[in-house]
């Protein structure tokens, strides 16, 4: 098993962030990621930052920087996204191999999403978002589509090893329908304008204060619906998601237009967010913190509990979707 990040000692991650120039003071804190490596890290007569080590071969140089653009644009619009810091001349920052980017540090809690004044808010901050980010797209980061977060995964699935072969068919069989009605979604939803996006918007990327949320964690940014970084902050049953769309959408529509049509698409999003997310744990298994982290992948129960989910899926999607209540 190869280690991606296994140079990652602390001395390493030290050296890292004064290669770009600044005095570290030896004070250094992992926080929670997978995908990539975040550490928050102490400088000599400053406010710590947050070293950001990007997976090897996961993104160019070009959509890294498109992210930190991105994100610039952002907060130059007094948009509470956490941006890149440029230090030498550059967000962007190269490391024995590694790319490095580095952050100001922005503490919260998660946001209470039953309460109706919370999702306004964030309704408000994603419809100035998604202005900004409707005005041109990304050139170097991917598009959502049904191939690369659905049919991708899925013939990555059946050619690794953790599929059971007694569930084999039985799980193709299910996914199979399962992206067949995700078409049907798309046909029905009509053509949707493709943004720049967060791409991964739940509670655990926005971070709460008394001055209101900050979005961070634009790892997954790309193009797509507008309606991808609304779906993840409604749960519960049908009425219960129906409300706190509405809550939603009285903020977002104060900024950015609103496309009815695109409720299609929350249980087809949800079904390519359970196929893909497979996939990337798949993908990352050569990664130590993987099989340590997801060592339930790695059984039939997951599989089983897979299969379950999906049929349920297949089910809501050729239902209503989702209607606003006023």
């Amino acid at each position: 098993m190869t280690a991606p990040f296994g140079p990652l000692t602390p001395d390493f991650v030290l050296s890292a962030v004064e290669a770009s120039g600044l005095v570290c003071d030896g004070r250094l804190l992992t926080l929670n990621s997978y995908e990539n490596r975040v550490y928050q890290v102490g400088i000599e007569d400053a406010q710590p930052l947050i070293a950001k080590f990007y997976r090897p071969g996961r993104w160019s140089d070009e959509a890294i920087l498109e992210e930190h653009a991105f994100l610039a644009e952002l907060a130059e619009a007094e948009i509470p996204a956490v941006p890149a810091l440029e230090v030498g001349g550059s967000t962007l920052h190269h490391y024995e191999g590694f790319r490095v980017a580095l952050f100001p540090r922005r503490g919260g809690r998660a946001p209470e999403l039953d309460d109706p004044a919370v999702l306004g808010w964030l309704g408000r901050f994603l419809g100035r978002i998604h202005a900004i980010g409707a005005k041109q797209p990304f050139a170097h980061r991917p598009d959502l589509t049904i191939r690369s977060f659905g049919e991708e995964p899925r013939d990555e699935l059946l050619a690794s090893p953790f599929l059971p072969p007694e569930l084999r068919e039985t799980w193709l069989s299910v996914v199979d329908q399962a992206l067949d009605g995700v078409r049907r979604c798309f046909e029905r939803a009509g053509a949707q304008p493709m943004i720049r996006l967060h791409g991964d918007v739940h509670g655990g990327n926005v971070l709460w204060t008394d001055a209101g949320p900050h979005f961070v964690d634009f790892d997954d940014a790309r193009n797509g619906p507008a309606v991808q970084d609304l779906w993840m902050l409604l749960s519960g049953d049908a009425p219960a998601m129906a409300r706190q769309l509405d809550h939603v959408l009285e903020g977002y529509e104060q900024f950015a237009d609103f496309d009815p049509a695109s409720l299609h698409l929350v249980e087809a999003l949800r079904t390519l967010r359970l196929i893909h997310y497979a996939g990337w744990i798949a993908r990352r298994w050569d990664d130590p913190a993987f099989p340590a982290a997801f060592s339930w992948f790695d059984t039939p129960r997951y599989w089983q509990d897979m299969i379950l989910s999906l049929r349920e899926q297949v089910a809501l999607m050729d239902e209503s979707p989702l209607a606003r209540q006023f």
